[in-house]
């Protein structure tokens, strides 16, 4: 956690908690449903129970990934499944951070942050041509 957090700019002030847990896409899909309005599976949500850039500490929140969905697209990718869970982790705990991509600057903030912490953890930069 520490890797993510040197690489967002974070500050970690005292101990601190993240869950991840692994779903299939029904369960994604029923999460994504009640807490987005989207009726249709997606490979992370995140849950933050911090406030956006705020002190990291405590139980920061929930990552959620659909298994089937993350498998079918490190395949489709032709990525090792383990780069593609690593980086949709690093995504969703940049998410809990506060870090969002809905706007086209915060997009590349958040893809930039993303690749600088992945690169850290041996993984290569999931938006490179």
């Amino acid at each position: 956690m520490r890797e993510a957090l040197a690489g967002s700019g974070a500050q970690l002030s005292g101990p601190a908690e993240l869950s991840i847990v692994l779903t299939d896409d029904a369960e994604q899909r029923e999460l994504n449903r009640e807490w987005r309005g989207k009726d249709a599976s997606t490979n992370v949500l995140s849950f933050p129970q911090i406030e956006p850039f705020g002190p990291v500490a405590g139980i920061l929140g929930d990552i959620t990934l659909a298994r089937e969905t993350v498998a079918r697209e490190a395949e489709d990718l032709g990525k090792p499944f383990v780069h593609h869970f690593t980086h949709l982790v690093v995504h969703g705990f940049l998410h809990i951070l506060g870090y969002d991509h809905l706007e086209e600057a915060e997009a590349l903030q958040m893809e930039g942050l993303e690749t600088q912490i992945l690169a850290r953890l041996g993984v290569e930069d999931p938006y490179a041509d």
